[in-house]
């Protein structure tokens, strides 16, 4: 038969795996329930055989996977006993039938005093780390714990599992009736690990707060010899029951960040804690101290990790949402360019023809980067596309519908701007709302440039706002761009701008180019002018040429 043992959130879990199969998910109905968010709810499976001597683990197509000792599991393969395995970013160990389960927990809490013991000595945690006595390294414990200790700082086991044997480690060394990890969340206290000799020594632990005040903030190392003696002590309002004869308390302390308190107490009468053995606890913390740190780092990786994997998945969807194929038109080209700044972005692009023959398109850019502002995109895209197939399509009504929806479901300061235009083919003409977008630039034949200025405010900005519908005519071998600020704005290492001047010179020296070679050029122009500088905006260019 085999044990797993592991963490999940801030609770330890142990299963018994007898000889069949178990399923492991985060939810109720599976044997194995690990109620983590990273785990799948089918997300694997253990086999073990009929002589319970050996068990095989499976991944059942997880989102996050399962791996053993940092090896992704895919088709079915054996787990040994003391294999570390990761559902997720949740970390458990396969224990054969003989092995140790940790500690049962004891119960500890705060109280508020209006003191420190009168008894207690303050050492700051630079000066208890400092070398040790001759008499404290000739123990002959002393080197095999610290060798131990040190092992632990590169095992791949669970957090708490790794607090409970750096605990039976340092009571190699350290005489301790209790020795204790805390973590302090807040005003509360949280008991990580324990050791305890005896039942008789179980219970509760009441903790000062101005001690707990010197250790996490003011990172002092804390030593009691004689709780006894103190009058505070009779209040019950102690660090430890009264019934303790010494105790000592370090911070788990690790680059200047102090992660948890290291506790110590004896009621044996023969224990007094002294200054040497104060240092020795501050040396195995600082090792545990260490460990703690490579945790927290380790689930900073793996949460990234898993926003990452959620990034890359909006922005697919995202990327979905675009047209795949923009609309043909007899006599014009169509053609248009869309990259963001970050995974996900917040300009968008759309076209359509109607039924009537007339085109429709539109360029929009929402207020704010990221996950939001590609929520709003979303929203925006579908208002529009919902309306396409409406008879007798207008263009400033549409505009209006959207920022309404916008106004009304969306956070204050949230808004968009947008260019949208209605194209009748067979004259040319151009009807147009500009909501507080930049002026798209229509290239004349000629060579002249005119730009289309506003028509109304930002969309989602105001329920009081109102869109003009402005007119203009593409004549045969004209064009129209229409792009984000993420091009005019784009930076090179020097802080300066790519601008509309050097928009409109790329413009005018390819116009006779189709347009997507148009395209083509812009964005090498504005890589050139980077200079391999990130992108600060979301980049969008659309680009319509009438034909002559």
């Amino acid at each position: 038969m085999f044990k797993l043992s592991g963490a999940a959130g801030t609770r330890l879990h142990t299963f018994e795996l007898t000889p069949g199969t178990h399923r492991v998910g985060r939810v109720q109905e599976v044997p194995v329930c690990i109620p983590d968010a990273t785990v799948s709810r089918s997300h694997a499976e253990f086999e073990v055989t009929p002589s319970g001597d050996q068990c095989f683990l499976t991944d059942l197509g997880s989102h996050n996977g399962t791996r053993v000792n940092g090896d992704k599991v895919g088709p079915r393969r054996e787990v040994r006993s003391g294999d570390v395995i990761q559902f997720g970013k949740t970390e458990f160990t396969l224990q054969g039938e003989g092995q140790s389960s940790p500690a049962p927990r004891t119960q500890i809490r705060t109280v508020i005093s209006p003191q420190g013991p009168s008894t207690s000595v303050l050492l700051p945690i630079r000066e208890a780390l400092s070398k040790l006595p001759r008499k404290v390294t000739e123990n002959p414990e002393f080197v095999p714990a610290i060798s131990e200790m040190a092992r632990l700082l590169v095992a791949t086991e669970a957090q708490e599992i790794m607090l409970e044997k750096s605990l039976e480690l340092v009571s190699k060394v350290v005489r301790a009736d209790r020795l204790l990890v805390i973590f302090m969340e807040g005003d509360t206290a949280r008991v990580g690990a324990n050791r305890i000799t005896s039942a008789r020594h179980e219970g509760e632990i009441t903790l000062s707060k101005t001690i707990v005040h010197e250790i996490m903030t003011n990172k002092n190392s804390v030593l009691i010899s004689d709780p006894g003696s103190d009058p505070r002590f009779l209040k019950q309002e102690s660090i430890v029951q009264s019934a303790m004869k010494s105790a000592m308390a370090v911070p788990l302390f690790d680059e200047d960040k102090v992660l948890g308190i290291l506790y110590a107490d004896t009621a044996d009468p023969r224990t007094r804690y002294d200054h040497d053995q104060l240092r020795t606890l501050a040396t195995f913390g600082h090792i545990i101290a260490s460990r703690l740190a490579n945790y927290q780092l380790l689930t900073e990786r793996l949460a990234k990790r898993e926003m990452e994997t959620e990034l890359e998945g909006a922005a697919a969807i995202q990327k979905n949402l675009l047209l795949n194929r923009l609309p043909e038109v007899t006599g014009y080209a169509l053609d248009a360019f869309q990259e963001p700044s970050r995974a996900v972005g917040g300009d968008l692009y759309d076209a359509c023809k109607l039924a009537d023959g007339r085109l429709f398109f539109v360029v929009a850019d929402v207020s704010g980067k990221g996950m939001g502002a590609a929520l709003l995109m979303s929203n925006i895209l579908a208002c529009f596309r919902v309306m396409y197939g409406e008879a007798n399509f207008q263009l400033a009504r549409a505009v209006e519908r959207v920022s309404a929806q916008m106004f009304t479901y969306s956070a204050p300061g949230q808004f968009a701007t947008l260019f949208c235009v209605l194209l009748q083919p067979d004259t040319g003409t151009i009807r147009y709302v500009n909501a507080g977008h930049n002026a798209p630039l229509v290239v004349r034949k000629n060579g002249g440039i005119d730009p289309l200025g506003s028509t109304g405010l930002m969309v989602g900005a105001f329920d009081f706002a109102r869109w003009e519908e402005a007119e203009c005519e593409l004549a045969p071998g004209d064009l129209i761009l229409v792009y984000s600020d993420g091009v005019t704005e784009a930076n090179n290492p020097a802080q300066e701008e790519f601008g509309e001047e050097r928009l409109r010179r790329v413009l005018l020296s390819s116009q006779k180019a189709g347009v997507q070679e148009l395209i083509a050029s812009l964005r090498q122009d504005i890589k050139d002018f980077a200079a391999g500088a990130s992108a600060s905006d979301d980049a969008t260019l659309l680009v319509l040429h009438r034909q002559g």
